[in-house]
């Protein structure tokens, strides 16, 4: 869904995001894609990464093409990030003793190198940024809180709260709207995976009481102010999740753009993050978008603002640069564009600059979403007093 100014204002509506668990077999790719990244950036900042890891029945393929100075034991890696998520037995149908690795890593082409070596893009592209006023964390509220079921829902089964929950999960959240606004959650979705031990007699379905247990363990802790008695949940709908992980699904990196952006409500500029360094305009000048819309917002000088920049590979300065507001801003969004191009560096050495991004914090954005958390330098509002100030003086 993509808001327009005359979409989405008046009267109700319902939109849903989903998120997955860093136990979903797309997640554990782009976790173990981004702690090679991670394990480069450490010993060598200037590495160039693009790193892709593929994923199935007792088999990791990492890949891709990359160029440094240091060394990453491949394998190594690979079983522990697997061990950090989770998947120690094999009674979850992946194990990180035992499943096979294969490195299949490449160099990075001299004919990129040469464009991005001088300060250019590492690639052509639209990047997309966005942020809105529905929570403190300034991003859409559907998305926020399927994110925070998946982290339950990790939180519980690492503190054995629920023990019988295994790596693999996914939620989905659909919250009613009224004008514009949050009203009630009108819909939660569940699927977790779990061990054989919460199976009725029949062996085909978890029983009421695990389905209930889970509702009320992790989800109304997260959902639970913004329910009501017409609030529907459904858990492991097929009846059972047993077979989950890299058993069940093939992952690849890069799969899960919507969940790592802003859950579909609005248009996405159609690049993956993970496992790329930040030469890559992929995922830095998306970094960016996120950062210019976050302080526009916190700024006051909009409810929403929607940011699209256009790269150019081989070229430093953005062929575009976008802004809408749907309605909601205080200033014109000309104005608000003359601002950012004042304020932003929009150069990709100049973003790589000003959110310090050849540090090893990748492995950590590759679940539960890369906007919305604080500890990311991306989720600043340092810029949003001078934007306000200039804004207002216009």
């Amino acid at each position: 869904m993509f808001l327009r100014k005359d979409q989405g204002v008046k009267g109700q509506y319902f939109i849903t995001s989903e998120s997955v668990g860093n136990g979903h077999p797309d997640k554990v790719c782009d976790q173990i894609s981004d702690a090679v990244l991670d394990s480069i950036l450490k010993e060598d900042p200037k590495g160039r990464v693009a790193c892709e890891t593929f994923i199935t029945a007792g088999l990791v393929i990492v890949g891709g093409e990359i160029t440094t100075k240091t060394y990453v034991d491949v394998h190594k890696l690979v079983r522990r990030v697997l061990a950090e998520i989770g998947y120690t037995h094999q009674k979850y149908g992946f194990s990180c003793d035992t499943c096979a690795i294969l490195n299949a890593i490449n160099g990075q082409s001299p004919d990129i190198a040469q464009g991005v070596d001088s300060g250019g893009a590492g690639d052509q592209g639209i990047m997309i940024g966005y942020a809105c006023d529905e929570t403190p964390e300034l991003m859409p509220l559907p998305i926020m809180l399927a994110h925070k079921l998946v982290r339950r829902v990790e939180e519980v089964r690492t503190k054995k709260i629920l023990p019988y929950l295994g790596p693999d999960c996914k939620s989905q959240v659909t919250v009613e709207y009224d004008s514009g606004a949050p009203k009630r959650i009108d819909a939660v979705v569940l699927a977790c995976q779990h061990t054989e031990e919460i199976l009725d007699p029949s062996g085909k379905f978890i029983t009421k009481e695990a389905k209930q247990q889970i509702i009320d363990t992790v989800a109304k802790p997260i959902v639970g102010d913004m329910i009501d008695a017409q609030t529907k949940f459904y858990v492991n709908e097929t009846g059972k999740f047993v077979v989950g992980g890299p058993q069940s699904d093939t992952g690849m990196t890069g799969r899960k753009i919507i969940v790592d952006t802003y859950g579909g409500v609005v248009s996405h500029g159609g690049g993956a993050f993970s496992g790329k360094d930040p030469t890559k305009v992929d995922r830095s000048a998306t970094y960016m978008a996120r950062y210019v819309a976050k302080n526009v917002v916190a700024a006051g000088l909009a409810k929403k603002c929607w940011v699209q920049v256009g790269y150019a590979i081989g070229k430093a300065e953005p062929v575009s640069v976008m802004i809408d507001t749907f309605g909601t801003g205080n200033v014109s969004e000309q104005k608000i564009v003359e601002l950012v191009r004042k304020h932003f560096d929009l150069t990709p050495r100049g973003i790589i600059k000003e959110l310090d991004l050849l540090k090893p914090i990748y492995q950590k954005t590759a679940a539960y979403g890369h906007f919305g958390r604080d500890e990311f330098s991306w989720e600043k509002t340092d810029k949003a007093a001078v934007l306000k100030k200039e804004a207002t003086r216009a």
